[in-house]
């Protein structure tokens, strides 16, 4: 009897450790990834700063579509269905076994934030004298006809899908509505600033994809869910740049202010 109640309190004392250790790296990640934001950000504003000079570049300049331009989200979108649909057991299911053996009580909710953040940094570079590739009216344009085809898109499919969640909770797992806003936010920013900051693109979608590594680290997606939902997300917006016809302003000449890097 003494034998059963130590090792029943070993067994409770471990299970404190464990929970205890879980909801610490949940905070530390949590801080970790707000810290990065606001590294992230402040690069960003800070650049324009280190020097100036004057170029001319073609306001409202049409992206003009290209075959070679549907390979990453073709390729993201089919890996996304490949893995849900034929390998469940050797990566569906074994990344969430993995996840719920090592973080299962591991929850943040900075993915809830990353998800939108490229879209107030690609209004408020104007605002520190960084200009996008676009003017005010077509670059919202495009952003909320990229965002309507990407919501109503990835809105359909979870209710036709009906996938079951990784934590049971509903039937919208797929796909990740997370990842769809944070690669098509993630390519909205990257086409508007590419040009004058070589390295957005990078920058860009290194924040998205942590949005959706987030979303399986916190058991609400698949990985499949994850990788349909960024190529969706990406072509969704590049659909939006390749259609838009730009009826105000169309490829009106103006003096930018672009910093030295």
């Amino acid at each position: 009897m003494y034998c059963m109640k130590v090792k029943n309190f070993k067994e409770f004392k471990r299970g404190a450790e464990v929970t205890s250790l879980a909801d610490e790296w949940s905070g530390r990640t949590t801080w970790f990834f707000r810290k990065i934001f606001v590294l992230h950000l402040t690069v960003i504003l800070a650049l324009p700063s280190f020097g100036r000079t004057q170029d001319t570049l073609i306001k409202n300049r049409p992206l003009q579509f290209q075959v070679n331009r549907l390979y990453v989200p073709g390729i993201l979108m089919a890996s996304g269905v490949l893995t849900n649909a034929f390998f469940k057991d050797q990566i569906k299911y074994k990344i969430v076994e993995q996840r719920n053996r090592h973080f299962g009580d591991f929850h943040t909710s900075v993915d809830n934030y990353l998800e939108y953040v490229s879209i107030p940094i690609a209004y408020g570079l104007d605002v520190f004298g960084v200009k996008s590739k676009n003017d005010f009216l077509n670059r919202t344009a495009i952003l909320v006809k990229g965002e309507v085809l990407m919501y109503a898109t990835a809105q359909v499919l979870k209710v036709s899908t009906h996938q079951l969640r990784p934590d049971g909770k509903d039937h919208y797992s797929f796909p990740s509505g997370h990842a769809a806003q944070a690669f098509a936010t993630a390519t909205f920013l990257s086409e508007e600033y590419k040009d004058r900051l070589p390295w957005m693109p990078y920058a860009a979608y290194t924040v998205a994809g942590t949005t959706g590594l987030l979303r399986i680290a916190n058991n609400r997606h698949y990985l499949g869910d994850v990788l349909f939902g960024a190529g969706l997300g990406l072509l969704s917006m590049k659909i939006s740049y390749w259609t838009h016809r730009y009826r105000w302003g169309k490829n009106k000449r103006k003096e930018l202010s672009s910093a030295v890097y």
